[in-house]
C-alpha cells in the first residue's frame, strides 16, 4: 500500500494517517462518547488480559494509563477519523489501537497495536461492543434522568393549578371543559410511557457481543476473556453489562441499537406535542388563546417593536425533527447487515448519541425555561367557560339532542351564557340545571 507521512505531533499510526486520507467525504468526527466507550473496552480486554497471564502487568497498565488519558475531553483530538468510514468501524478501532501503543511508547514500555492491544478482539465485536455501551450509559444517565425532570416539572405545574378549569379542544375547536391539572397530567403520562419504553430497551443495550471476534465464533479469544472483560467493565461503569446471547447476533444486526432509536423517536414525537401545546396556549397575547405566558427570554423580532416568541417550543420541534430524521438513517444502517457483519456501525453510533442528547437537552430546556416558569393565565382560561355552546352536551341526556342544540345556537347568536338560554327554555330545576353545565361538573366526567 505504499508508506504515509505522519504528522510529527500525531500520536496515532500509518492505518490512522490512511484513513484520514482516504476518508474526505465528511470531516465529522465519531461522537467522543463512542470514543469513551471504546476505551473502556480497551482498558477491560487489558485488565482480561492480565488476569488470564496472556499480556503482562506493565503493558496491561500501560493500557489501561493511556485508556484513561485519552478520555479526557482535551484528547479527543488524537481521535481525528471521520464518521464516514468503513461500515465496520476498523479505522476508528485502529486509531485507538495505535494512540494507546504510542502513549505506552512514550513511558518506555514497547507494546504492538494489533497483538496487544487489540489482543482478543476485532473491530467487529469491539464496535458494536462499544456503541451499546455508550448508548446505555447515555440513556441511564442523561436521557432518562431529563425525562423523569421534566415530568417532575409538569407534575409540579400541575399540582399548582389543579383548581383550574379550561376549555378542552379537538380538531382546535372548543370542547367539553377539562381541568388544566389534567392536560398537564397527560403530558406527565406520556413522559412515563417513554421512559419505561427506553428501560426496557435498555435491558438489551446492556447486553454485548465482545468475544465475537471477526464473525462471531470468537477466533483468537481466550477462555474466559469475556467474563473476565465484563466483570472490568462492571467495575469502571455505572451500567452493569452482560454478554450477549448470540454473538453472531451481535456483528451482523442493530436490532437493538434501530430499537433504542425508535424509542428515541417517540420520545421525540411526545416532546413535539408538548412543545406545540404550549405554542398553542402561549399564542396571542392579544388575538390568540392566551392561556398561558411563556417566559420572555429574547427579542421575537427585528422589526415588531414588543414582539415575544415561543423560541424553546420551537428550539424543542426542530430537535424532535432532527431525532425523527436520525431515525430513518439508523432504520437504513439496520439494513445493511450482510451475512456475519453490519457495515454503517459508525453512522448508527453517531446518529443515537446525537439523538439522546437532543431529547435529554430538549427535555431539560423545555422544563426549566419553559414549563417550569410559564405564567397561567386562570382568569382567561375561566372567563369564557360560561357561554361556550358545548356546555349543553350536558343537556342532551335530558332534553335530547336536537333541543340543546337550539340552546346553544340561540346563546351562541345572543352572545349570552347557556345557563341563561337553558333556564328560558327549558323546565329543568334551575339547581339541578345548574349543576349541569357547571364546567366543573362537565371537567369532572359529569360526576359529583
Amino acid at each position: 500500500m505504499g508508506e504515509v507521512v505522519l504528522p510529527e505531533s500525531a500520536l496515532y499510526g500509518p492505518q490512522t494517517q490512511r484513513a484520514l486520507n482516504n476518508f474526505t467525504i465528511s470531516d465529522q468526527k465519531m461522537d467522543a462518547r463512542f470514543i469513551s466507550a471504546l476505551l473502556l473496552v480497551k482498558q477491560a480486554a487489558a485488565e482480561a488480559n492480565r488476569h488470564l497471564g496472556l499480556l503482562p502487568t506493565a503493558k496491561a497498565e500501560a493500557v489501561i494509563r493511556a485508556a484513561e488519558r485519552l478520555a479526557d475531553e482535551e484528547m479527543m483530538c488524537h481521535f481525528p477519523v471521520p464518521m464516514l468510514q468503513t461500515g465496520s468501524g476498523t479505522s476508528t478501532n485502529m486509531n485507538a489501537n495505535e494512540v494507546i501503543a504510542r502513549l505506552a511508547e512514550l513511558e518506555g514500555i514497547e507494546l504492538s497495536a494489533n497483538d496487544e492491544v487489540n489482543m482478543g478482539q476485532s473491530s467487529n465485536d469491539v464496535i458494536p461492543s462499544a456503541l451499546h455501551i455508550a448508548s446505555a450509559i447515555q440513556i441511564s444517565t442523561e436521557v432518562i434522568p431529563a425525562l423523569t425532570g421534566l415530568r417532575q416539572i409538569i407534575e409540579s405545574v400541575a399540582a399548582t393549578h389543579r383548581h383550574v378549569v379550561k376549555t378542552g379542544r379537538t380538531h382546535l375547536m372548543d370542547a367539553l371543559p377539562i381541568r388544566f391539572e389534567h392536560e398537564l397530567k397527560a403530558w406527565s403520562s406520556q413522559l412515563g410511557d417513554n421512559i419505561d419504553r427506553l428501560t426496557t430497551s435498555l435491558n438489551r443495550l446492556k447486553k454485548i457481543p465482545l468475544g465475537g471476534t471477526a464473525v462471531g465464533s470468537g477466533v483468537n479469544c481466550a477462555p474466559g476473556f469475556v467474563e473476565q472483560a465484563l466483570q472490568a467493565l462492571k467495575r469502571r461503569s455505572v451500567v452493569e453489562f452482560e454478554s450477549m446471547d448470540s454473538a453472531y447476533k451481535g456483528l451482523s444486526s442493530i436490532d437493538t441499537v434501530l430499537e433504542a432509536s425508535g424509542q428515541l423517536k417517540t420520545c421525540a414525537v411526545s416532546l413535539m406535542k408538548i412543545a406545540n401545546d404550549l405554542r398553542w396556549m402561549n399564542s396571542g397575547p392579544h388575538s390568540g388563546l392566551a392561556e398561558i405566558r411563556l417566559q420572555p427570554l429574547q427579542p421575537g423580532s427585528s422589526i415588531m417593536v414588543d414582539k415575544v416568541n415561543p423560541v424553546i417550543p420551537e428550539a424543542v420541534c426542530m430537535a424532535a425533527a432532527r431525532v425523527i430524521g436520525n431515525d430513518l438513517s439508523i432504520t437504513i444502517a439496520a439494513q445493511s447487515g450482510n451475512f456475519q457483519l453490519n457495515t454503517m456501525l459508525p453512522l448508527a453510533a453517531n446518529d443515537l448519541l446525537n439523538s439522546g442528547e437532543l431529547i435529554a437537552n430538549a427535555s431539560t430546556a423545555l422544563g426549566e425555561k419553559a414549563v417550569g416558569p410559564m405564567e397561567v393565565l386562570e382568569d382567561h382560561m375561566e372567563e369564557p367557560l360560561s357561554k361556550t355552546p358545548v356546555l349543553v352536551t350536558s343537556l342532551t341526556p335530558h332534553i335530547g339532542y336536537m333541543k340543546a342544540a337550539a340552546i346553544a345556537k340561540k346563546a351562541r347568536e345572543q352572545n349570552r351564557p347557556i345557563l341563561e338560554v337553558a333556564l328560558e327554555e327549558t323546565d329543568l330545576d334551575p339547581e339541578f340545571l345548574t349543576r349541569l353545565l357547571d364546567p366543573r361538573y362537565l371537567a369532572d366526567g359529569g360526576r359529583g
